[in-house]
């Protein structure tokens, strides 16, 4: 697909900004430098994310969080992509990017070189057959997807040099692949990871720590926000601190463990066997274990098996807590992009929009409430799960606009 929106130049990233931090800021500004964007473009998760957890704030505040460090405009990742495997995630963010125009995507990874990427796509590409040979015959053995994958990988014996062991580099393939299957124009960028590794979950740095760290740092029992403080922009601690204060909570599994907890024991194991990612006979494993478990921490250690990640199963129990089915997934992941949901948006956001608005096959959805498309349906029945109170329908605000 060519450039549909204008003759400036768009760069995308695929983003959860759970919080936005300060290594969120040095990813914007290399995006910026690397491929000399005029515009920065942003698809962002909803309300819940990737890993099967709520979002720390509402997605208003993260847009916020975004438009105030230099993003230009924020597009909705759905329910339906945002918290699926990697592959599934890429798909859907890559199609919104396509159909949003943009020029290039950036992204951050382990490797920090994209010819590396481009030369494991091409080795997939010529082993897929041997490759889905090999993941099927290691999860028959016992092992999850994700394991069952590397092994696969590593049994192929390919001349690659890119590990996919590593986080960002497992989503960086599979952007790259779903740019290639869709066929899209867009031009790859990706920047090496700094200071902080995905999975830490202690800030070590006094400028930039991992996402997972400062949640942890939030969450604790001690006070660690002068720690939380220096690894992110003033403008977003202080809407993170607002959030807190305005809702008198941030988002956590904890907090929505009873919930889960009543739809699961009033639930029949056919009504569960029905959720996406309930697989294998797994409804009777999440009603035995449920019951005994006082919270989602517990759950998690009493349901996990070597078969099935915790990032799996926190999934599963999100799609059990938003009565997501496997017929409404099946069918919204192989249908089309029905529309673009912009979140919020500045001046240059706003003038890029009106000229895609113009010349997009896909329709931007203005007004949420009057789609009837099951993307939607399921996007608004994950938001009012998630909404607690109502500071979580506040809208984004960019330039004094009520988005």
């Amino acid at each position: 697909m060519q450039n549909t929106a204008s003759k400036v130049k768009a760069v995308g990233m695929v983003v959860e900004y759970n919080p936005f931090h300060n290594g969120h800021l040095y990813q914007l500004q290399q995006a910026k430098k690397e491929t000399g964007a005029d515009v920065v473009i942003v698809v962002m998760s909803s309300s819940f994310l990737q890993r099967g957890e709520p979002a720390l704030l509402s997605k208003w505040s993260r847009t916020k969080m975004a438009l105030a460090c230099g993003v230009d405009l924020v597009l909705e990742l759905p329910y339906a992509y945002a918290t699926q495997k990697a592959e599934t995630f890429a798909k859907g963010a890559i199609s919104i990017l396509t159909a949003a125009g943009v020029d290039c995507l950036h992204f951050g990874s382990e490797s920090g070189s994209i010819e590396e990427f481009h030369e494991l796509l091409q080795v997939m590409q010529q082993h897929k057959g041997e490759w889905d040979l090999l993941v099927k015959e290691n999860m028959s053995k016992g092992h999850s997807y994700p394991r069952a994958s590397s092994l696969a990988f590593n049994q192929l014996g390919a001349e690659t040099t890119l590990s996919l062991e590593q986080p960002n580099n497992i989503l960086g393939y599979h952007y790259i692949k779903a740019i290639s299957d869709q066929n899209s124009s867009i031009i790859p960028f990706t920047t090496k990871r700094i200071a902080a590794g995905y999975h830490d979950r202690t800030i070590t740095s006094h400028t930039i720590a991992s996402a997972t760290s400062i949640r942890e740092a939030i969450f604790s029992c001690e006070d660690q926000t002068s720690l939380v403080q220096q690894v992110m922009p003033s403008v977003s601690y202080a809407e993170l601190m607002n959030y807190s204060q305005t809702t008198h909570h941030l988002h956590n599994w904890e907090q929505y463990f009873p919930f889960l907890q009543y739809r699961i024991l009033t639930s029949s194991t056919d009504e569960l066997a029905s959720i996406y990612e309930c697989v294998e006979g797994l409804e009777y494993r999440v009603i035995d274990t449920i019951s005994k478990a006082t919270s989602f921490q517990e759950w998690m250690n009493l349901l996990k098996t070597k078969r099935y990640t915790w990032t799996r199963l926190q999934r599963l129990a999100t799609h059990i807590l938003t009565h997501t089915t496997k017929a409404e997934l099946d069918y919204v992941h192989n249908s089309p992009l029905p529309y673009i949901r912009p979140l919020g948006m500045n001046d240059r956001g706003q003038a890029y929009l009106r000229t895609l608005k113009k010349k997009s096959a896909v329709p931007l959805l203005s007004r949420f409430a009057s789609s009837t498309d099951l993307l939607a349906t399921l996007e608004l029945r994950a938001s009012r799960s998630l909404s607690r109170t109502t500071s979580s329908r506040n809208k984004a605000k960019a330039n004094g606009r009520r988005i």
